[in-house]
């Protein structure tokens, strides 16, 4: 059974209109598969068969008769779709405010936007009606709704995921992004429907990068900050920042000319008129069926000449090869995937200047051929989300979700809108992984302190922050150099939980490792919060004879700093 919402006015904000089309039951392909069980939607500008396309735009619809190869890859692997999503007409905003059908609200605040042009993709994945969801995103789409929504936006390398049998926004920019409540859920997405396709113009044939960034890489930072006046957007991106650092990360500045050059250039120069080329037989015949910014925007693209459009062609590859230039020095470039949120009705007071400041961090992407990944960071003293996005080079795609995977998890935020916890972390799909152990530790070698270069040195790199379980006790040992502590194990309901770092360091360095801990500190088990094991120091017991009970603190570095206090 198909049913389908009718367009109506876009004031009932409080209203969840994040649906156009709901497929009851869902529909299915192969019973198993990678995806099996998997449930999703699709953005109403990609094709399901025998279910109506509508780009947002009811004049507009058709009904195809084949699914688009992205849908049909899902539903071979598993996957279950559950329906199509509203978004902003013919893909034409970042805010989901330019719909027909209604504006998509905000999944944490319903008086503000929930970024677009995927609103309704992003809106039913926060809020758990479907694991996963497909967007489009040519400036910003996939992206700027994941990060005002607390999920992941996966915007892979053009041409890597097949266009075939989606609505066009600007065609040799455009690509299908996946929208996912963890990095792990994306990347399987990811892997299951990447693939060159013969029948789409822009597919390509794509090695992708399998090899994670090192232990200690460079991060750019743009020196042009903009968040439009958002004290608390700079305060989360700040924070952000450190949270890199903790990650092994080194901070380079990055002079974003060329790239806010080439974001201007998407709406005011020639390159609109792929916009317009995209729709022009409809566009031509019914532009009084085309809403308002839209038909302006689209509109533009009519007056350009073929020569303006060479022209503005010829610039962008200029800009791409200056901007091109920072990949000699840094490994990733991290940005704020939104400056600042806005209310719908601000959104709607000024639709052009506020839409435009949304996509500042990203309308620049597609046109330099970059991958990208939006993941949460923080939610706001407000309760609104704050989203960093992970910018790499094509073929990127593995790393980045690697990188942004632990910096996800180490954010100890909750799923989208659900409030359900983040599960545990998997191997991201298609990443080459070196054998790796992971070693807990309690003391000298956390982040920060004074022998946390011995784990660095050997390629370690920090997992997450978490606890033992409530069965341990920590002491601190005198004549240590530097000052240690030791962790010992005590019967149920003794104990406290003690503060700890999980990292991750490559097999060929653990003997070395291991090899310089010295008496009475040791290796063995230890028992997490979370109930799972993991290898960790342990200290000796006749060693903690007269040794100054500390486990009140929680761990090591509060009580560190009580010294110091």
């Amino acid at each position: 059974m198909v049913s389908r919402s009718s367009p109506h006015s876009q004031t009932n904000a409080l209203a969840d209109e994040a649906w156009i089309t709901r497929l009851t039951p869902p529909l299915s392909g192969a019973h198993s598969g990678a995806l099996s069980g998997l449930s999703f939607a699709v953005k109403d500008n990609i094709d399901a068969a025998q279910v109506p396309t509508t780009a947002a735009c009811p004049e507009f619809a058709y009904t195809p008769s084949e699914h688009a190869e992205v849908v049909r890859k899902l539903l071979a692997a598993g996957a279950l779709l559950h329906g199509k999503t509203n978004l902003d007409q013919f893909a034409c905003g970042l805010n989901g405010t330019r719909s027909p059908y209604g504006a998509v609200p905000n999944a944490f605040n319903p008086l503000y936007v929930s970024g677009g042009s995927s609103s309704g993709s992003a809106y039913v994945v926060a809020t758990g009606q479907v694991d996963f969801a497909l967007g489009t995103d040519t400036a910003g789409s996939g992206r700027v709704p994941a990060g005002l929504n607390n999920i992941v936006g996966l915007k892979p390398t053009r041409g890597l995921i097949s266009a075939r049998g989606v609505v066009p926004a600007a065609q040799n920019v455009d690509c299908v992004s996946i929208l996912a409540r963890t990095v792990a859920t994306a990347a399987q997405v990811l892997q299951a429907c990447m693939g060159p396709d013969a029948g789409d113009p822009f597919s390509r044939q794509l090695t992708l990068n399998t090899q994670a960034l090192p232990a200690q890489f460079k991060f750019g930072v743009p020196q042009q900050l903009e968040f439009f006046g958002d004290m608390q957007a700079k305060q989360a991106f700040d924070a952000s920042i450190t949270q890199m650092c903790a990650l092994g990360g080194e901070p380079v500045a990055i002079d974003m000319t060329p790239h806010l050059q080439a974001a201007a250039m998407l709406y005011e120069s020639a390159l609109v008129a792929q916009r317009y080329a995209a729709i022009q037989p409809f566009f031509d015949a019914h532009p009084e069926h085309v809403m308002e910014p839209v038909r302006s925007i689209i509109g533009k693209g009519s007056h350009y000449s073929a020569a303006d459009y060479c022209t503005a062609e010829i610039q962008m590859l200029g800009l791409a090869q200056v901007a091109h230039r920072m990949w000699d020095a840094i490994d990733v470039l991290l940005v704020p995937t939104a400056p600042t949120h806005y209310t719908i009705a601000q959104m709607q007071a000024d639709p052009v200047v506020l839409n435009r400041n949304l996509g500042h961090y990203t309308n620049f992407v597609n046109l330099f051929d970059y991958a990208a990944l939006s993941v949460p960071s923080v939610l706001r003293a407000d309760g609104l989300p704050f989203g960093i996005t992970l910018i790499g080079p094509s073929c990127s795609d593995w790393q980045l979700a690697d990188l942004g995977q632990r910096y996800h998890h180490a954010t100890g935020l909750t799923l989208g809108a659900t409030g359900e916890p983040l599960p545990a972390m998997q191997a991201i799909a298609g990443l080459q992984a070196e054998p790796t152990v992971h070693v807990a530790v309690v003391g000298a070698h956390l982040s920060g302190m004074p022998l946390n270069t011995q784990l660095t040195e050997r390629g370690a790199r920090l997992l997450h922050s978490t606890s033992t379980s409530a069965d341990y006790q920590l002491f601190a040992l005198p004549n240590t150099t530097p000052p240690k502590p030791g962790l010992l194990r005590v019967a149920p309901g003794q104990g406290h939980a003690i503060a700890l770092e999980v990292w991750e360091m490559p097999t060929r360095h653990y003997g070395s490792f291991v090899a310089l801990i010295p008496e009475p500190l040791g290796i063995g088990t230890l028992r997490l919060a979370d109930g799972t094991s993991v290898q960790g120091f342990v200290c000796e017991p006749q060693a903690l004879i007269g040794a100054q009970d500390i486990s009140h603190f929680g761990g090591w570095r509060a009580y560190v700093a009580s010294l110091q206090a």
